[in-house]
């Protein structure tokens, strides 16, 4: 109560000597302005808010919000157009009030729709490109232990899967869902049909589709320079457990999807509409390197409950799942009824835990006959997109119920003894790991 009466008593004394000296009212201002802290807070250091300045502050106060609104809506739409989101980008401009007598606003909606135009319908091949776990650290993986021959032989190295991501890049081509290679119409009586669908993508562009073998981690060894296992760091998002030389555990960029998901954050344009992958799993030897059945683990219930979370943001993101049976065994050899009781158990297994899943992926490429009863059970039990092998080729095609196409399989033993069957896509020799 001292200090402000003492405060009172400044001002007083001031405005006395203003009267007194005939100093200026801006002084005077300047003056009283110091004694309560408020210099240099309001139009010509008035003591007081005025109603004519609080107008302008909230006029200009508004006005910034508007301009931090619009940014933000062209950022959201930027980034929509990155990922060739075109419609979405134009949508979200026109339909905001906030756009509406921007110029920007109309030009950009210009801009998107010459990129529109300026698409066109690929009628040619689709390559699948099928990859295994990458190998972080050759000199660990590569050091001529009993395990050096699986890792050199069937997978290939982080170098080199980022090397090929690369060279895919610059050539034009980008990632592309495999459901978006078929339309699926739904009739009265409930019954799906399908028909081919012709990826529309900007000129100079190619399509292809990514997948990955069997993820469950089943064939490494801790400590070889492979990653052991997904899991979710402490942003919620996807990642690979990787442990170092010296023993350290990290949660990071280790395998593929996390290797694509970091490729795609650096280059968006890469993936068509947020496109992602396929994973397909078996369940025999568990699912994203966690046991998920009572007696193969003490802790399968949390394993089942971590998988789920892991499988989720995966979904989230874009990534399809596919099964792969139960046991990853030659499909075209099991009689109807093994075939039906792997694919059984892999639905209250694996399937249990991913959610539903049409796409069918045939461990070694060992499709069923479609014409036979084993045909007939696989399409009845939802499966409409059926994932071959042909290492020299490229084969799709869509019938009423169901789209068939084979991947060629990226594997350290392929780039070795067939680089002819990569030729098109990228030079064997230009993206080996010099660790190899």
């Amino acid at each position: 109560m001292r200090g402000k009466r003492a405060k009172l008593a400044i001002i007083f004394m001031a405005a006395a000597a203003v009267f007194a000296g005939g100093c200026s009212r801006s002084v005077l201002n300047y003056q009283i302005a110091e004694c309560i802290g408020t210099l240099d807070k309001y139009e010509n250091n008035e003591p007081v808010e005025t109603p004519k300045m609080k107008a302008e502050r909230e006029r200009l106060e508004s006005e910034a919000s508007l301009n931090e609104q619009k940014e933000q809506i062209f950022a959201q739409a930027a980034s929509l157009a990155l990922s060739y989101r075109y419609e979405e980008a134009i949508a979200l401009l026109q339909n905001s009030e906030e756009m509406q007598d921007d110029e920007r606003a109309a030009e950009a909606v210009a801009d998107y729709q010459k990129q529109i135009d300026g698409m066109y319908s690929y009628d040619g091949d689709i390559v699948h490109l099928c990859f295994t776990n990458l190998v972080t650290d050759p000199s660990r993986a590569f050091d001529g232990d009993e395990y050096a021959p699986v890792y050199q032989q069937n997978m290939i190295t982080l170098t080199e899967f980022t090397n090929i991501l690369t060279t895919l890049y610059e050539s034009g081509y980008i990632l592309v869902d495999i459901q978006s290679l078929a339309e699926e119409t739904e009739g009265t009586g409930g019954d799906v049909t399908m028909s081919k669908k012709l990826p529309v993508i900007p000129q100079g562009k190619k399509p292809f589709v990514l997948s990955i073998d069997n993820l469950n981690y089943s064939s490494i060894r801790n400590g070889d320079g492979v990653a052991t296992r997904l899991a979710l760091d402490k942003e919620g998002n996807v990642g690979a457990l990787y442990t170092d030389a010296e023993g350290h555990d990290l949660i990071g960029a280790y395998d593929v999807v996390p290797v694509v998901e970091q490729f795609i954050a650096e280059h968006p344009d890469f993936s068509y509409q947020d496109a992602r992958g396929i994973i397909s799993v078996s369940a025999v030897e568990g699912v994203f390197g966690y046991q998920i059945e009572e007696g193969k683990s003490i802790d399968y219930e949390g394993n089942v409950q971590t998988v789920r979370q892991i499988a989720q943001k995966l979904a989230e993101d874009g990534w399809r799942f596919a099964c792969a049976g139960y046991d990853y065994a030659y499909m075209n050899a099991m009689s109807y009824e093994e075939l039906r009781d792997d694919i059984t158990k892999w639905k209250s297994t694996a399937g249990s835990v991913l959610g539903e899943c049409d796409i069918l992926f045939y461990p070694y490429g060992a499709e069923v006959d479609y014409t036979s009863e084993k045909g007939a059970y696989v399409i009845h039990q939802g499966f409409c997109y059926l994932i071959g092998l042909w290492p020299e080729g490229d084969h799709l095609e869509v019938n009423s119920t169901y789209l068939r196409q084979t991947r060629r399989t990226v594997t350290g033993y392929m780039l070795e003894n067939y680089p002819g069957n990569f030729s098109t896509f990228f030079s064997v020799n230009g993206i080996l790991d010099s660790a190899r």
